[in-house]
C-alpha cells in the first residue's frame, strides 16, 4: 500500500501526474544496445527554463523526476537530464555508386548557380579586380612547403608499405580488384570478375602488390597548366604520371624529369579565354627554392628490407600511418588552392582548371558522348582512393560468412598498420565498428534484435 501511495500525485504539488512516455512522444527514444559493448554514458545536467517536471514527490517520501521539453507540455521547470555519447559508436560504410549513374556533384548545381549570381551582383558597378594566384599563373607561396611535404610523405608511404607487406600478408583476388589484409582471404561471395557465376561469387585469393593497396591514379603532365587543353590526337604524346605527383608539381615541386613552366609575373588578360605572358627580362635570375629536407626516392623491390623485431614493426606502422594522414591532409589543402577535375562516369582525373579533350572514356553509355569525359570538381577520394577492406576482430578469429553484418571496414593502409601494432585513429573507429560484440555462432546472431 505504501508503494501505491508513493506513485500517487501529491495534493500540495502544482504539477499533474504525467503518463509514461510512448513511441509517439517527442522525446528522443533510447537506442537498444543488444550485442554491443556498452560503456557508461556521460550524463549531463543542463539548465532549461522551458521544461516541465514529470513526476512530483510522492506521498511516501520517494522522489522520481522526469523532465520533458516545453514543446510538448507547457508547464515551466528549471532543469533537464541529457544522456549523450562522446563519440559516434558506428557509422555506415562509404557508399558504392552504380557504374550506370553519374557521380553526384560535391556542391549541387543549383547552389553553384546561386553563388555565381551572388558574385556577379556584388561585382556589378565595381572595377574588375586582378586575378589571384594560381589563376594568374603565379604559385601560392604558402602551399609550396605543403607540396614538398606531401611529395615526400607519398614516397615514404610507398617504401614503408613495401616493408610492412613483408610481414603483414595481403591477399588479392585473381579475377577482381578486391583485396584482404590477412593470411587467409575473407569468405564473402562478392566477386564479380571473370567466371564468377561458376564460382558463385567466391574469390580466388593470391598474392598482390603495393599498387593494389595504394592505388596509383594517373593524370596527364602539363608543361604549362594555363596552356591549351590536350586534344584527342595528342593523348599518347603527353606523358602520364601519378595524379598526386602532378598536383605537387603544379603547386611548386621542381622535378628535373618533369619540367614545367614557372611564371614570375602575372599574366595579362586580353580576352575571356586569351592571355599573354608578361615580360620578365627586367627580373634577375630566379633563385632555387630552399628546402629544409631533400626529396626522397622510391626504393626498388630488391632494396626492400623487412623489419626484424616486433618493436621495429610497431614503429614502422606508426610512421606509415602518420605518412598516410600527412598525404591525405596535405592533398586536401592543395586541392583547395589548385583545381582538380574528375570524370563523372569513370575514374579519370585531370589536374587543372579544365579537363583534357581526349575521348577515352569507356564508362556506361560512352557511345552517346563519343567517348568524351563529363568533367566535374573532384573530391579527395577521387585523387587518393582509400580502398576499404574488412577489419579483422581483435580476437584474431577468421571472418565468418554468416556474421558479415557484425564486421567493420577500414582503409587498407590503416588496416595493415593496425594489424602491425599501430593505434587505431579516432576518425576510423566508427566504420571499424570496434564497439560491436561479435556473436560466437549463427544461433546467437539470430537472437540479436
Amino acid at each position: 500500500m505504501t508503494g501505491a501511495l508513493a506513485m500517487m500525485p501529491s495534493t500540495s504539488s502544482p504539477y499533474p501526474l504525467l503518463a509514461p512516455p510512448t513511441c509517439s512522444s517527442r522525446l528522443p527514444p533510447l537506442r537498444r544496445f543488444v550485442g554491443l559493448r556498452w560503456s557508461a554514458p556521460r550524463i549531463q545536467v543542463r539548465e532549461y527554463p522551458d521544461a516541465v517536471a514529470g513526476i512530483a514527490k510522492g506521498a511516501g517520501g520517494r522522489r522520481g523526476r522526469f523532465r520533458a521539453p516545453a514543446s510538448s507540455i507547457s508547464q515551466p521547470c528549471s532543469r533537464t537530464i541529457v544522456i549523450t555519447n562522446e563519440h559516434v559508436q558506428n557509422a555506415d560504410f562509404p557508399p558504392n555508386y552504380s557504374k550506370r549513374e553519374k557521380k553526384p556533384f560535391p556542391i549541387p548545381v543549383l547552389e553553384l548557380r546561386r553563388r555565381a549570381k551572388e558574385r556577379a551582383k556584388k561585382a556589378e558597378g565595381k572595377p574588375k579586380r586582378s586575378l589571384p594566384p594560381p589563376k594568374n599563373g603565379m604559385l601560392v607561396k604558402r602551399l609550396i612547403p605543403v607540396a614538398y611535404k606531401v611529395y615526400n610523405a607519398r614516397i615514404l608511404l610507398i617504401n614503408n608499405l613495401k616493408r610492412l607487406m613483408k610481414v603483414i600478408p595481403v591477399k588479392g583476388c585473381k579475377h577482381c580488384s578486391e583485396i584482404h589484409v590477412g593470411s587467409v582471404g575473407h569468405p564473402f561471395r562478392t566477386c564479380k570478375g571473370m567466371s564468377s557465376d561458376k564460382r558463385r561469387g567466391q574469390h580466388d585469393w593470391g598474392g598482390t602488390l603495393v599498387e593494389a593497396v595504394f592505388v596509383p591514379v594517373e593524370a596527364y603532365h602539363l608543361e604549362d597548366r594555363l596552356g591549351k587543353r590536350i586534344p584527342h590526337d595528342q593523348r599518347f604524346a603527353v606523358p602520364r604520371i601519378p595524379a598526386l605527383v602532378e598536383l605537387c608539381i603544379q603547386a611548386g615541386v621542381n622535378l628535373p624529369e618533369y619540367p614545367t613552366k614557372r611564371r614570375r609575373k602575372p599574366i595579362i588578360k586580353i580576352g575571356k579565354n586569351e592571355f599573354v605572358d608578361a615580360n620578365e627580362d627586367d627580373l634577375p635570375d630566379p633563385e632555387p627554392y630552399k628546402l629544409e629536407h631533400p626529396i626522397l626516392e622510391e626504393l626498388n623491390d630488391n632494396e626492400i628490407i623487412a623489419p626484424a623485431s616486433p618493436e621495429e614493426i610497431v614503429a614502422l606502422a606508426e610512421e606509415t600511418l602518420e605518412a598516410w594522414e600527412i598525404v591525405r591532409d596535405g592533398a586536401l589543402k592543395l586541392m583547395k588552392g589548385y583545381a582538380v577535375r574528375v570524370c563523372g562516369y569513370c575514374p579519370e582525373v585531370h589536374i587543372g582548371a579544365s579537363g583534357h579533350k581526349a575521348r577515352n572514356c569507356g564508362a556506361f553509355k560512352h557511345q552517346q558522348r563519343n567517348g568524351q569525359h563529363g568533367w566535374q570538381a573532384a573530391v579527395l577520394d577521387d585523387l587518393i582512393p582509400p580502398r576499404y577492406v574488412w577489419h579483422l576482430p581483435e580476437s584474431g578469429e577468421e571472418l565468418q560468412r554468416d556474421l558479415k553484418s557484425f564486421y567493420g571496414q577500414a582503409p587498407a593502409i590503416v588496416e595493415i598498420c593496425v594489424q602491425a601494432g599501430a593505434k587505431v585513429p579516432e576518425k576510423y573507429k566508427a566504420t571499424m565498428r570496434l564497439d560491436i560484440g561479435i556473436p560466437s555462432s549463427l544461433r546467437e546472431a539470430e537472437m540479436v534484435v
